[in-house]
């Protein structure tokens, strides 16, 4: 065990903080001290060197475990990337009138529809060209390939990766500790690509929990070279984690079936033990990356807490920005987010309808946000709020849009319109969630079918818009990118009011209970 030399490879992606390959490498070192590491980070490096620089790392440090984090793959999203923007080419395609524009969305559709099967071929090679490199002066070198891309499309790769990898779901730390004391991996989320087969709902299990403790930043600057990299912009947000879980339903969302419904909070001193190392360095931007920094009411004590210690750590000069449910807020949290210096979170309501909401199974009530929004705005906080609506959702309606459009325009008079940011998403469907039980349930989808596919006849299906109101919401969406394409979700906004007008707020907050009329059974 002692002679193992792990190599962590971040596959490329845009240069965000590849904190969970920092996470993994750090508690390895915890546990086998004597074990050799390093972390290659290709997220760094130019597109043209990848190969070139991992065949390099590969000969100097000549691993016995490679262990590969894959982080995206879907691309459903109204921003730039894969040869530009993903969403407004699909729409062209699918929505527009004038035929020239169609061609336009076609032709950059094409675009990011090869740049996408591109980026899994590279990767899929890269992971082949990693393995095969490093058996060269290893004949028993193995790989390990784990990320949040994995995770959510783990059946998927197996036939895409060399046999004998070993693919991970989820958090990958006791499946490491087993792989390096020689134990069996077969409980562990995985399988064998090649060899063996996931087990059905695998991804459903649930991780084992961990004692996490800071992380040790001075043998992560040891291992990694490439660190200073995230240390030379002042701007820049570095991650640091202070709970793993979520124990919510969202119908769209994976992320509670990846970590689990089980909250598993980090000690608060380990956790400002972290922040201090990183501030010691220079960093003064801070992303917690939990699923929700403050998931439940139940954890709102933790939360405080944990602020209450930065506070105390005399770090006053910080900026930080996460996820947070704001319907979990208090008056005492709001002032500590406010003295801890956080500059920008992001509310995922998805809708201004609690109709909608409850459909969705949120678990949220709208009218609770909008409460502690203004708790939030009384202390002090006067920096930007993004949030994110997914429009045309389970059940929408022109009566739940506008709806939607009276509770965004409460959110502006609580905080200042130019600082509330709303970002339209259509939600990309995703493997392992309730809306592709419910697209199986209603024939929108076929069990079976490839949920990495671009084809523009699953995708269309994938990048969930159906009709009736799909094409109502695509020339609204249109229309908005040739109007205002650099503040697209105002012109959203604006559009739709103008279009379909505003509810009264209270209409947005009520959603009374249906009740079902039950069938008599005759005897």
């Amino acid at each position: 065990m002692t002679q193992e030399r792990i190599l962590y490879v971040r596959l490329p992606c845009n240069p965000i903080f590849p904190i969970g390959v920092v996470y993994l490498a750090d508690h390895v070192h915890k546990q086998f001290p004597a074990i050799e590491q390093r972390i290659f980070d290709l997220g760094t490096v130019p597109p043209l060197d990848f190969s070139t620089a991992l065949d390099a790392c590969i000969d100097e440090f000549q691993p016995s475990l490679l262990v590969f984090s894959w982080r995206d793959i879907q691309i459903y999203a109204p921003v730039g990337g894969r040869g530009g923007n993903p969403l407004q080419h699909a729409f062209e395609f699918y929505y527009a009138k004038n035929p020239l524009t169609r061609l336009r969305g076609a032709m950059g559709g094409l675009k990011v529809t090869t740049a996408y099967y591109q980026e899994l071929w590279r990767n899929t090679g890269l992971i082949q060209r990693g393995l095969r490199q490093a058996q060269r002066h290893n004949p028993q070198a193995r790989s390990v390939v784990g990320g949040g891309a994995v995770s959510v499309f783990y059946e998927q790769l197996g036939t895409k990766l060399p046999k004998g990898t070993i693919i991970s779901v989820g958090e990958g730390e006791t499946l490491l500790e087993k792989l390096l004391r020689g134990q069996d991996i077969a409980g562990e989320r995985c399988y064998v690509a090649g060899e063996t087969q996931p087990r059905d709902r695998m991804i459903h299990e649930w991780p084992t929990p961990i004692e996490k403790t800071a992380c040790n930043y001075d043998y992560i600057g040891h291992i990694w070279p490439e660190f200073d990299y995230y240390l030379q912009e002042q701007d820049f947000y570095v991650g640091v984690q202070t709970k793993r879980g979520c124990p919510h339903n969202c119908c769209y969302c994976v992320y509670t079936v990846v970590e689990g419904k089980q909250v598993r909070i980090n000690p608060a001193d380990e956790v400002v033990a972290e922040m201090r190392q990183l501030y010691d360095r220079g960093i003064r931007n801070f992303w917690f990356t939990d699923a929700q920094f403050i998931p439940a009411r139940k954890y709102i004590d933790d939360a405080i807490e944990l602020l209450q210690k930065v506070v105390d750590s005399g770090m006053t000069d910080i900026h930080w920005a996460a996820y947070i449910r704001a319907d979990n807020l208090t008056p005492q949290l709001c002032d500590l987010m406010v003295k801890t210096g956080m500059n920008y979170f992001e509310i995922g309501i998805t809708s201004g309808s609690q109709e909608l909401v409850r459909k969705m199974r949120m678990g949220y009530n709208l009218r609770t946000v909008l409460e502690n929004c203004r708790d939030l705005k009384a202390a002090g906080f006067n920096d930007v709020v993004s949030v994110n609506y997914s429009f045309n959702v389970i059940d929408e309606t022109f009566d739940t849009i506008r709806q939607t459009i009276a509770y965004h325009r409460e959110l502006e008079r609580i905080f200042g319109a130019d600082k509330v940011e709303p970002a339209i998403f259509f939600i990309g469907l995703q493997p392992h969630t309730h809306l592709e039980e419910y697209a199986f349930k209603n024939d929108i989808l076929k069990p079976g079918y490839n949920p990495m596919s671009m084809m523009p006849w699953t995708a269309k299906k994938l990048l969930w818009n159906p009709e009736p109101l799909g094409s109502f919401f695509g020339e609204v969406c249109l229309q908005a990118w040739q109007r205002n394409p650099n503040d697209f979700g105002r012109e959203v906004m604006a559009l739709l009011e103008q279009r379909l007008g505003c509810a009264a707020l209270e209409e947005a907050l009520s959603a009374p209970m249906v009740q079902k009329t039950r069938q008599l059974v005759q005897a």
